[in-house]
């Protein structure tokens, strides 16, 4: 029954006993192709016990201390019998194809499943938490603590988006796309992305193998590509941006994130009033006065009113927005092809000589279709982001930029200050998929202010900014001014910096002692989420500001210190007072002798005026700017 279902062993012993019918007892053996880790073993003993309990067989196998007898050792129950080896083939199977097997094989003939955690199977384990959606926005951490594995929750994850894929509802690029995004956002720790490939290209393969060919739409109309030498020679100018700097874009994106309350949508009329009315808010800056179609569902028309009527915006602001910016009340609109259609016919009777520059939805959860499943999904956000939001843009003005209000989670204070985006609701594939990010927060519920976080794809991002409400008007609190209504969390701030600044230099100084040498880039990398610090972008750019300031220079003599050339036109970093453990070569007997502390001194500095990467003059004097590091 086993075979039929599962395949061939790679090793069948006989055991050396038998039983009541007088038959020979079995020990079968399917050998895994790679060693189960730790976080899988309690997945791989639920499916070890499953397999013995639908075949009649020894359920002292969901224990992982089940001793089993060697060939070659003697049976000694009811007289000697020695434990021989009946069949041995180079068979290997992988522990995700065995899930699904035993997972899908019947219960031998007069056998019953028992109502036990013990005998869970995988597949249900979905029914275990409701439903596939919840399932898939579930995080599992490792050790067992929560009601399912992390390899259970990859089996469900995998198994929906390659099935998704198959049926050709999504991508192969989207499926893949998507099992990243619940590997890193839903495994705590997440695996390694070298396994998670592995996995997802097995499983598809015996997808494949079983349910056939995928269903894949094939266009003939070719992709545009380009030789380097016509990015080269191309020296047209680059498009204007609707909000500087590169805020938006022509045909980007943009999400703006908040919880609710925080002051999301207050702040999003103004940005939208002001790009209308082509005149800088805060740091951001349009391009000219933009036609503005706002598409809002949560207030009503009486409210709407009352709070547009109450906004204090310069006059300048005003006498030009008010043509500009067409704002709808509250909508009972879903976006599914009904809702687009709508929308589209909408936008086009308002603005029927030129489409608007600008298209803001707010909020996501309010319009997204449920018929695609979850707006925590990320397979389904992926869908309501290319057939619904796409569509009314490529529908209305392919050029125009995309605005989308969304809701923010609660995270820990210490997670939001490391990684603001992180709080955005729903999906991680709605991160991957946008072009900018604004997150507005209060970092003390208490008071006022907020702190606003930017992340940028087509350009560097910008600090975040502390902001607050002055008669009625949102204006930016500068934290090196003497703070009166943000004292407190501006000195938080100033500490945070000041201190991971430190723990940057320490580390950099004591890698140096154990003969390492990092480059900004490899730094950022092999410290992201280490030693307190946050995620490789802000070490990157913490590492910048400290090369500007001159607590960090560089090294590009390597052939000084028996090292491998950079190829980071910087060099590998260096601070003050470093010391370098230099590796020596093998001496006459073969044998690598002890390294060699040596004093590790700059060759070039990143000038503070041009950010020009100079030769330094003497390496032995350090200058620094008399403020504090920060």
């Amino acid at each position: 029954h086993a075979i039929q279902f599962i395949g061939e062993p790679t090793l069948v012993v006989e055991s050396g006993g038998t039983t009541t019918d007088g038959k020979t007892k079995l020990h079968a053996y399917w050998k895994l192709s790679e060693p189960v880790d730790q976080s899988d073993l309690e997945s791989l003993l639920k499916l070890r016990a499953q397999l013995a309990q639908k075949i009649g067989g020894d359920t002292h196998f969901k224990s992982a201390h089940q001793p089993i007898r060697i060939a070659g050792s003697i049976h000694h129950k009811h007289g000697a019998r020695e434990v021989t080896i009946r069949q041995h083939i180079e068979n290997e199977y992988h522990l995700l194809d065995l899930d699904e097997s035993v997972s899908g094989m019947p219960n031998i003939n007069g056998i019953a499943t028992p109502d036990q955690p013990e005998f869970l199977d995988f597949n249900t384990a979905v029914d275990k938490l409701a439903n596939v959606n919840t399932a898939l926005t579930t995080k599992v951490r490792e050790g067992g603590q929560d009601d399912i594995t992390r390899f259970e929750s990859m089996s469900i994850a995998m198994g929906h988006y390659i099935r998704l894929a198959h049926s050709g509802h999504i991508t192969a690029s989207e499926c893949w796309d998507s099992i990243v995004g619940h590997n890193q956002m839903k495994l705590d720790p997440p695996w390694q992305i070298e396994r998670v490939k592995l996995e997802a290209d097995r499983l598809w393969e015996k997808h494949i193998e079983k349910n056939g060919p995928a269903t894949i739409e094939v266009s003939d109309e070719p992709l545009a590509a380009y030789t380097l030498r016509h990015f080269l020679d191309d020296k047209s100018p680059m498009p204007q941006d609707f909000i500087a700097p590169r805020v938006l874009t022509p045909g980007s994106l943009l999400v703006l994130g908040g919880a609710p309350k925080v002051g999301k949508s207050e702040f999003l009329v103004h940005l939208l009033a002001h790009c209308a009315a082509g005149v800088p808010f805060l740091n951001f800056t349009p391009a000219r006065p933009m036609r503005v179609f706002y598409l809002q569902s949560e207030i009503q028309y009486p409210y709407l009113k009352e709070r547009l009527q109450q906004l204090t915006l310069p006059a300048s602001v005003i006498n030009v927005a008010a043509n500009n910016l067409l704002v709808t009340p509250r909508v009972n609109v879903l976006l599914n092809e009904n809702g687009v259609d709508k929308i589209v016919n909408t936008i086009k009777q308002h603005f029927p000589d030129e489409p608007p520059d600008i298209i803001c939805i707010d909020p996501i959860r309010n319009v997204f279709d449920p018929e695609l499943g979850s707006e925590n999904d990320n397979s389904a956000m992926m869908r309501f982001l290319r057939e619904r939001v796409d569509q009314i843009q490529q529908r209305v003005n392919p050029e125009c930029g995309i605005i989308l209000a969304h809701h923010t989670r609660k995270i820990g204070k210490k997670e939001l200050s490391d990684d603001p985006f992180q709080a955005l609701s729903g999906a991680g594939s709605l991160r991957g998929y946008y072009s900018s990010g604004l997150l507005l927060y209060k970092p003390d519920e208490n008071r006022s202010e907020r702190v606003l976080a930017c992340e940028l794809r087509n350009g560097p991002s910008p600090e975040m900014v502390m902001l607050d409400k002055d008669n009625g008007q949102w204006v930016e609190v500068d934290p090196d001014q003497d703070r009166i209504v943000n004292q407190e969390w501006g000195e938080k701030l100033d500490a945070e910096r000041r201190r991971k600044g430190g723990v940057i230099l320490q580390l950099i100084h004591d890698e140096a002692l154990k003969g390492n040498l990092y480059t900004a880039n490899q730094f950022a990398e092999k410290f992201e989420g280490k030693a307190g610090l946050s995620g490789k972008d802000s070490i990157r750019d913490r590492i910048s500001v400290y090369g500007t300031k001159g607590y960090i220079k560089y090294i590009q003599n390597t052939e000084d210190y028996n090292y491998i050339k950079s190829r980071s036109p910087h060099g590998y970093m260096c601070v003050e007072d470093m010391v370098f453990a230099l590796k020596r070569d093998v001496n006459a007997t073969g044998k690598p002798q002890d390294s060699i502390q040596i004093k590790a001194v700059p060759s070039h500095f990143k000038c503070p005026q041009t950010g020009a990467i100079l030769q330094v003059e003497n390496p032995d004097i350090w200058f620094y700017p008399e403020e504090e590091l920060a």
